[in-house]
């Protein structure tokens, strides 16, 4: 209800629902406005401020005065909420409110129209009574959180999901002047969301929308074409003068999902049709898919699965490209997926021969798969401890495999998930515990070879240091962890290890060459630091040298004393 509005002649009310004593009366906030519920509302959602919402009411005074009635005019009345538009009462008290509820208010002065009234019919400091029925309201958000972009939903979406700036959606669009001139009109326009469209509002306004929506935006010229204006790009439409504000109805008609499979991005999918529910293929899955490989240009260079027999393989054991088997991984049954594979993750910088094409070096390659059916291999707590302890021994044998074939990172992640399967040992009986334990040391130090390999020095060191905590006479983990502390220059530490080592096993001949390494690494050091100190000496004299010649005195070098306190 707006200030000046039109007051009718007094009369008595018509539709207040009297009050018994309290009975029903609910107080909002702590100021004194009071509410009673008439009729029930619909659903669990209340307007927030900003919502433009459409009302019933009838408004008396205490005696039951009359002053006003949207239902004697048979126009509902429509206002923003929250932004002042009303007096404080309704604010407060519609933002209580579900769709369809009838209440009653008491609205003390200081929440309606306090120590002035409203002359003539309502006089100082009155407390006011509205029955108000909620009828609707239009939710309106505040995009960019600055008024930039104002957006009032006319159609609801469908499910809860909305676009990201990866995804590539659909859309239809109809642009405007705030006199009602054609700007821009389009229909099933294709865009990536951080690419935007038309205008900078396009792809803000759609990260919010869900599918099947229709909106209303009001867009200010920062989100619209700024101080440059647009120049009409069609016969029917208008010139966008500089700083002018748009009008933009947008529908939301349909995206396709991207989502990034590796976290450099170099494996990418995008989901062409939704698959069924929320399970996906685990590490050692069979998958049976229908794939066909393309290359930038769409040229097909394989093609598999699409006759009667699904094309079968099993996840991460190397029997396709890594890029394949990652995005694979993320899918679920029935789905459709476009999958971007770089080079890395494809065939990499050497020319491949496929079944109907040959693949250039360093090439991107594109896979459209769709995940048939996929069989997950048992997970952990499925398994029994003897299971487990299998397991743990055809994980670490791939990893030996893999480490044969110099592909040492894939070996690093085999016996890391072999260690899973025995990592908590607590139900095992003892002849299992033994074996186990046996099992962890020699994954461990084979992952630690990995770590050697790789570079990884420090990530060696520690897992050294988790064997010989459970095998402190482990030679193996000794010498091991002396060839890191080499590489990491902890010559002490690797001369201790090393010690140690041969007091063991006196006659290892890996061990013997090892410290032959690390004398002359001590030595190599030892001159190092022999012509380190010595530059700096020289130095020195050159710097005394010149001091004597420009004149400059040589300062006495005081005493040293030491501490002899104990």
């Amino acid at each position: 209800m707006e200030d000046g509005f039109e007051i009718p002649a007094a009369e008595k009310v018509k539709g207040i629902v009297e009050e018994d004593g309290n009975g029903g009366e609910m107080e909002i906030g702590k100021d004194g406005l009071m509410k009673k519920i008439v009729k029930e509302g619909d659903g669990y959602e209340f307007p927030i401020n900003g919502d433009e919402v459409e009302v019933h009411y009838v408004g008396s005074l205490l005696d039951g005065t009359q002053f006003d009635s949207s239902y004697d005019r048979e126009i509902p009345f429509k206002f923003k909420l929250g932004l002042g538009h009303v007096i404080q009462g309704w604010d407060d008290g519609i933002k209580t409110m579900k769709r369809g509820e009838k209440a009653l208010f008491t609205i003390p002065p200081a929440l309606a129209y306090g120590e002035s009234g409203s002359p003539p019919t309502i006089p100082p400091n009155a407390t006011l009574k509205f029955e108000i029925e909620l009828i609707s309201w239009t939710k309106v958000k505040d995009i960019c959180k600055d008024g930039g972009i104002l957006k009032t939903i006319l159609t609801e979406g469908e499910n809860w999901q909305t676009p990201k700036d990866p995804d590539e959606v659909v859309v239809n669009y109809e642009a405007r002047l705030d006199d009602g001139s054609l700007v821009s009109k389009s229909d099933e326009v294709e865009f990536t969301v951080k690419d935007g469209c038309f205008c900078p509002a396009l792809s803000r306004a759609v990260k919010t929308m869900k599918k099947g929506e229709k909106t209303f935006l009001k867009v200010k010229p920062q989100y619209a074409f700024g101080e440059k204006g647009r120049e009409p790009a069609g016969d029917h439409e208008c010139f966008v003068p500089p700083n002018t504000a748009l009008q933009i109805t947008l529908e939301l008609v349909s995206w396709k999902t991207v989502y990034e499979v590796t976290t450099d991005n170099k494996v990418s999918k995008k989901v062409l049709k939704e698959g069924e529910g929320y399970d996906r293929p685990n590490d050692s899955a069979v998958v049976q898919v229908k794939l066909t490989g393309k290359l930038e240009d769409g040229t097909v260079f394989v093609k598999k699965g699409h006759d009667e027999v699904p094309f079968e393989f099993k996840i991460d054991e190397e029997q396709v490209i890594d890029g394949l088997d990652r995005g694979v991984k993320t899918m679920k049954k029935g789905e459709v997926s476009l999958l971007t594979i770089h080079p890395e993750y494809a065939f990499g910088s050497t020319e491949s021969h496929q079944e109907y094409a040959t693949i250039a070096a360093n090439s991107t390659v594109y896979y459209e798969v769709e995940l048939i059916s996929f069989e997950k291999e048992k997970n952990l707590w499925e398994l029994t401890t003897q299971e487990k302890i299998e397991a743990c021994m055809r994980k670490k044998e791939e990893g030996n495999s893999l480490f044969k074939k110099q592909k040492y990172e894939r070996a690093s992640k085999r016996y890391e998930k072999a260690l899973s399967f025995i990592e908590y040992d607590s139900a095992f009986n003892e002849d299992e515990k033994q074996q186990a334990k046996l099992l962890k040391n020699s994954c461990n130090l084979n992952n630690a070879a990995c770590k050697l390999k790789l570079r990884d020095y420090k990530q060696a060191v520690k897992l050294c240091t988790k064997v010989l905590d459970a095998d402190s006479k482990n030679v193996k983990a000794f010498y091991r962890r002396a060839q890191a502390c080499i590489q990491l220059v902890d010559l002490d530490l690797a001369e201790m290890d090393i010690k140690k080592a041969l007091e063991i096993d006196p006659d290892n001949r890996d061990v013997k060459l090892e410290y032959k390494l690390l004398r002359e690494k001590v030595k190599e050091y030892n001159k190092k630091d022999a012509q380190f100190y010595g530059n700096i000496f020289t130095k020195m004299n050159k710097m005394e040298h010149l001091n004597y010649v420009n004149g400059v005195r040589k300062q006495e070098v005081g005493p040293m004393t030491i501490d002899n306190k104990a």
